[in-house]
């Protein structure tokens, strides 16, 4: 039996991803807490994908009631910024069942010991598991409240689980949609291995002026990172590893993860960016 999902956001990830899980026949239901992200899904019923994955995926529900869209589900993917993290966490406290599986995509940083710590201070009792991945499957962005492009799909994202032994039971339930995760070693290695902390905040930093001054309209990896500004995120890079290093855990350095993720080769950082073909069409934020 396939399991049943439910995808907790409408945005660049949760529709791209809501949509693809329906394409490939799981039944799917999609929320978000504003109304003018599903009122016209409702409406349509289906997600058109464009990019690697191409086609039409018809989710069981979209709706702005959270109950609804978790009732019954044996996995719930929260597909938010990490900074609704923990207003999601707080909604699901009272609603979670036991047996359900809840995955941060991604956890980011810390993502999965903050969810557990609210479960535990609003007295959460049902049985479920917590995860988070490393990175988000895919590289992707919505075209409209009912269509998403899917610019790739990353060949491998760990995956653990909280606490760590649970992870084996975790991925033999969600790689039946998704064989590209793997085994992560446990939440401290997949939060320390987040780099979208040297993506994100630092590529934003060093364009400011250019996101202001046209409003996003750049290539925010291909052009928004040059030689210099790759310089910069090695840099950041490094001390991202050391503190892993301290703690005793391995972290792939930034370049590492690329060839990983995308295949893409490079001596340096700022080459294997310009060779991940999946951030072709990604612009900045606006």
């Amino acid at each position: 039996m396939r399991p049943r999902f439910a995808v907790l956001g409408a945005g660049h990830g949760g529709l791209a991803m809501a949509g693809h899980l329906a394409k490939m026949g799981f039944p799917v239901n999609l929320w978000n807490r504003t109304a003018s992200r599903v009122d016209l899904l409702k409406l349509r019923g289906a997600i058109e994908l464009e990019g690697v994955v191409e086609g039409e995926g018809r989710v069981r529900l979209a709706t702005t009631d959270l109950k609804d869209a978790i009732a019954e589900v044996d996995v719930i993917m929260v597909a938010v910024p990490a900074n609704a993290h923990q207003d999601v966490a707080l909604a699901l406290a009272s609603l979670v069942e036991d047996g359900q599986i809840i995955v941060l995509n991604p956890g980011r940083t810390g993502g999965a010991l903050e969810v557990r710590n609210i479960f535990q201070q609003q007295g959460v009792t049902a049985d479920v598991t917590l995860a988070e991945a490393q990175t988000f499957l895919y590289t992707s962005r919505h075209t409209s409240p009912t269509s998403a492009r899917i610019f790739d799909v990353k060949n491998e994202v760990a995956l653990a689980a909280l606490p760590s032994y649970k992870t084996p039971e975790v991925l033999k339930i969600v790689r039946l949609a998704f064989p590209q995760f793997i085994p992560g070693d446990n939440v401290l290695k997949t939060g320390l291995d987040n780099v979208g902390a040297i993506f994100h905040p630092g590529v934003t930093i060093l364009n400011a002026a250019r996101v202001e001054s046209t409003h996003g309209d750049f290539q925010y990896y291909l052009e928004g990172i040059t030689p210099a500004v790759a310089a910069v995120l090695e840099a950041m890079d490094r001390e991202r590893v050391a503190v892993a290093a301290a703690l005793g855990i391995h972290a792939h350095t930034a370049r590492e993860w690329l060839y990983l993720s995308y295949d893409s080769p490079g001596r340096d950082l700022y080459q294997a960016v310009q060779a991940t073909p999946g951030y072709q069409g990604i612009t900045a934020p606006a």
